[in-house]
């Protein structure tokens, strides 16, 4: 069994004070009153235009992110893949509304797969449909009771326009493109637009992965039901299995609109159906790929011996295992160190179009049980393994 207790491997590409950074991040962000603090005074900041970006650019955003441009990430495309783990490049602003910022959204997109055509370092492009789209079109869009006007169903057909590019170009580079999940009362529309997208390109290979979040009580019954379809009409099925990101916001709208929520009863039924989907696409493998989006060392340890058992090669490129950049490397780095498929994602953009990003990911650290204290811990054993050398 591979074994994610080794911090020499984990943190081979870290400096000791890269390791001092990383650990004073996790320290604050492990603390719930800052954490709510900073979502609440850093957009004021920004609004005031106060000299917060320097602060922010030398911790959370180096920490948590490549670059604010595509080339200011490549010492992080290069450190990564010399440790054997690509790189995704993950264009993470959020929030526009315009027809010019979703277009500039698109084409930046198109720019990710130029980076990642023919290069080995970069195994995978991905995007957000509401980086493509307004929230409220979506939205309605998911509302089968609802008829969209006229100029509704012409914006639409951009949406559908801008997203077409990016995977037909993606099909033309060879580069693989994940169709990040967002919140459930848009994810039907996003599930019919990455089915549209899979049947055109993925005839021969996965090229279109959607995302599936497995917190969601309906997630299993979905992928077995696409499998199903996808084998019916010859094209191949991407699948990107997390645990999800939208967990408090999906539980406190449910409250609030009264209805049932999509949120699975407690973790542990989270944990069960997310390693029950690893399975179903292993089983499935000759009609699917694969990219296991988690941070959990039991489900990576579960695909890792499940491979084995099913006689798949470690480099096989339909199975990746990928992690967040700054978090987990004691499985990322652990798995590609044994020679599987492993990526990072690293988001960039200009430190305030990426803040939301952030926020989430001191979200995530603080609600997540036990997650900042095993950054610390891991982080801790290599910085003392590291002065007993000395």
């Amino acid at each position: 069994m591979i074994s994610f207790d080794n911090t020499e491997i984990a943190f081979k590409y870290k400096s000791t004070k890269d390791l001092k950074r990383a650990y004073t991040m996790f320290k604050l962000v492990g603390k719930s009153w800052l954490v709510q603090f900073g979502k609440f005074m850093v957009p004021i900041a920004f609004k005031l235009r106060l000299p917060i970006s320097g602060i922010i650019k030398a911790t959370i955003f180096k920490q948590f992110c490549g670059g604010e441009t595509i080339d200011d990430c490549d010492d992080t495309i290069r450190t990564l893949y010399e440790n054997n783990v690509g790189t995704i490049l993950d264009y993470s602003v959020e929030g526009k509304t315009e027809e010019e910022d979703f277009d500039a959204t698109r084409d930046e997109i198109l720019a990710t797969i130029e980076k990642a055509k023919g290069n080995k370092g970069i195994p995978f492009s991905v995007f957000k449909v509401t980086g493509l789209s307004r929230h409220g079109l979506l939205e309605k869009l998911n509302d089968e009771n609802a008829e969209p006007t006229v100029i509704e169903k012409m914006e639409f057909a951009r949406v559908i326009n801008r997203i077409n590019d990016i995977c037909m170009h993606a099909n033309a580079c060879a580069v693989p493109i994940f169709i990040d999940a967002e919140e459930s009362w848009i994810q039907d529309t996003l599930d019919r637009i990455a089915e549209s997208m899979m049947a055109k390109y993925n005839k021969e290979t996965c090229i279109v992965y959607n995302t599936f979040q497995m917190y969601r009580h309906d997630r299993l019954e979905h992928i077995k039901v696409g499998i199903e379809k996808a084998k019916r009409a010859g094209y191949k099925y991407g699948g990107k299995v997390v645990r999800g990101a939208y967990m408090e916001k999906e539980r406190d709208r449910a409250v609030e609109m009264d209805y049932p929520s999509p949120i699975q009863p407690d973790k542990n039924s989270t944990d069960i159906d997310f390693n029950a989907a690893i399975k179903l696409m292993v089983e499935e493998i000759e009609h699917c790929a694969l990219c296991c989006g988690t941070h959990n060392e039991d489900s990576s340890h579960m695909l890792a011996e499940l491979m084995e058992e099913k006689n798949i090669a470690k480099d096989d490129k339909r199975i990746y295992f990928a992690q967040l950049l700054g978090m987990s490397d004691n499985i990322s780095f652990n798995l590609a160190h044994h020679g599987y498929q492993v990526a990072k994602y690293v988001p960039y953009g200009p430190i305030k179009e990426v803040m939301p990003y952030l926020l989430r990911r001191a979200d995530e650290n603080t609600s997540v049980a036990g997650q900042t204290g095993r950054e610390l811990n891991l982080i801790s054993r290599e910085w003392n393994r590291r002065k007993l050398l000395k």
